[in-house]
């Protein structure tokens, strides 16, 4: 049976592979082991074939991709749970990193985030929110290709120039608001968010890869300085969440789920956040299970998550808390209850008790059915337990086999290059009267013709313009064929919230 040997109690305690995908949780206060768990999950994980996806928020968990050293204590544990096979190994790690500095540069495009995330991370109002959301319906009627943030800015730009035009299309449109979205974008900027957005997009097939022993790639996102940003961290999370849902297809139940997603410090997704984005939230965690995607939240405290996401994750490991103040007695309550009763343990008292190493635990057993709770020995990770040096990292990122796809940065035409050549289009010296095929008779007079506004001549178009505006579009459908962005596509999350009537 495939499963993955957590720790011992009074019985051995395994995460079996079939229920991967039921989802988790790993709580526990600071220090208390959580690291260590989430290393022996993802190696487990992939030990059975199962790539997966976490965030290294400390720059610990990146020891996962060197073999770990023995002693003692070790030593000692492992006899004392039973692990068999037990060895000092590395697993297949691939390094990512939105700055491009710790691993390969992860990317997407202004388009694909859609303008619910984008809101989000820019943390704009519910007004400024309704104008991205004109920006973007723009941007997909008139196939414009929102890449990188310089995109976005220079179709803000028109949408504020053109303000009147747009607001009897699309709905009012306030230059206040345009300016306040423009600040809030050299923010993300200097926070080093525009080297997020771009090409070549992140393809989710790259973090779903197998070793040539079949092992699962453990795809490793540096995020000790992304963490310092949390609606940057949550929201890119969020994304590829949704990304995920949005894409895989339907599989059912499979013998070991085809991604495992673990969300360290999960409360940063539900800060703040949104009833309707929270809805959407638990939906997908809801549903993404009969995709093959298990995704474990990571939190001190189990009422960081709301009740109606923690009710759907089956798989639990409770590391101790310590309820020195009234909320941490709430969250000892609260940890307590969530759990399958066992008669030997008092749980809300056990877990203050807990030493680091280990943990309450419940794992889903057969037919899907939660084992009563049980105290145990976390089993120690066969990787090493701690930091890895800079000329280790880039070894391993040397033999990466994905970085001469993402490490060069790709700068097509698009959204920003288009504008400016249809603005020095307008602004070209019109020809001269009577010239060309389209002339008047001689002996007749030309009835004069309104001119087209310059939002009419963009938007609506000639003859003269169509063919601009269709190269546009078959560019975005070419894009969406290849695979490269998927530019006029929404996440699930983006699709629902951003057409949200405001």
């Amino acid at each position: 049976m495939s499963d993955i040997l957590i720790g011992k109690g009074d019985l051995p305690v395994r995460l079996l592979g079939k229920y991967g995908n039921r989802h988790g949780l790993v709580a526990g206060a600071t220090g208390t082991g959580k690291s260590v768990t989430l290393m022996v999950m993802a190696e487990g994980f992939s030990r059975l074939g199962v790539p997966v996806f976490m965030a290294d928020v400390k720059g610990d968990i990146a020891g996962l991709a060197m073999a770990g050293t023995s002693n003692e204590k070790i030593a000692a544990r492992v006899q004392q749970i039973g692990v068999e096979g037990y060895a000092n190994e590395a697993s297949p790690v691939v390094f990512w990193d939105l700055y491009g500095k710790l691993g390969h540069p992860v990317r997407t495009t202004v388009s694909e985030v859609g303008p619910a995330l984008m809101s989000r991370m820019l943390e704009l109002n519910d007004v400024q929110s309704g104008v991205m959301d004109i920006a973007f319906k723009l941007a997909d009627d008139q196939g414009l290709l929102l890449l990188d943030l310089e995109d976005l800015r220079a179709l803000l730009n028109f949408t504020s120039e053109n303000k009147a035009e747009i607001g009897k299309q699309y709905g009012l449109v306030s230059p206040q608001s345009v300016a306040a979205i423009q600040r809030a974008l050299l923010r993300l900027e200097q926070d080093g968010g525009e080297q997020f957005f771009g090409e070549p997009a992140l393809q989710l097939a790259d973090l779903m890869r197998q070793d040539m022993s079949g092992r699962g790639v453990i795809n490793l996102l540096a995020a000790d300085q992304l963490i310092l940003k949390p609606r940057l961290y949550s929201s890119f999370l969020l994304w590829l969440l949704s990304e995920l849902f949005e894409t895989l297809p339907e599989v059912g139940d499979l013998d070991v789920p085809k991604l495992v997603f673990f969300f360290d410090e999960a409360h940063l997704l539900f800060d703040d956040c949104p009833p309707a984005l929270q809805q959407r939230v638990e939906q997908v965690v809801r549903l993404i299970r009969s995709k093959g995607v298990g995704v474990y939240f990571c939190s001190q405290n189990p009422d960081d998550i709301p009740d109606t996401v923690l009710g759907q994750l089956g798989n639990r490991v409770q590391h101790a808390l310590r309820a020195y103040t009234p909320r941490d007695q709430k969250a000892v309550r609260t940890a307590a209850e969530t759990f399958v009763q066992n008669p030997k343990l008092d749980v809300a008292k056990v877990i203050g008790e807990l030493g680091v190493g280990e943990a309450l635990v419940s794992m889903l057993l057969d037919k899907g059915i939660p084992m009563p709770v049980e105290r145990a020995l976390i089993a120690p990770p066969r990787c090493r337990m701690g930091a890895i040096t800079p000329d280790e990292r880039a070894a391993v990122r040397g033999r990466s086999p994905v970085g001469n796809k993402y490490d060069t940065a790709v700068n097509r035409e698009s959204a920003f290059e288009m504008l400016a050549k249809r603005a020095e289009q307008a602004t070209a010296p019109a020809p001269a009267p009577g010239a060309g095929k389209d002339a008047p008779a001689p002996g007749k007079s030309a009835e004069p013709a309104a001119a087209p506004s310059k939002l009419d001549e963009f938007l609506w178009g000639n003859k003269r313009r169509q063919g601009a505006v269709e190269a546009a579009a078959k560019s975005a459908t070419r894009t969406v064929a290849s695979g490269l962005g998927r530019q006029l596509l929404r996440g699930i999350l983006g699709s629902l919230l951003g057409g949200k009537k405001r």
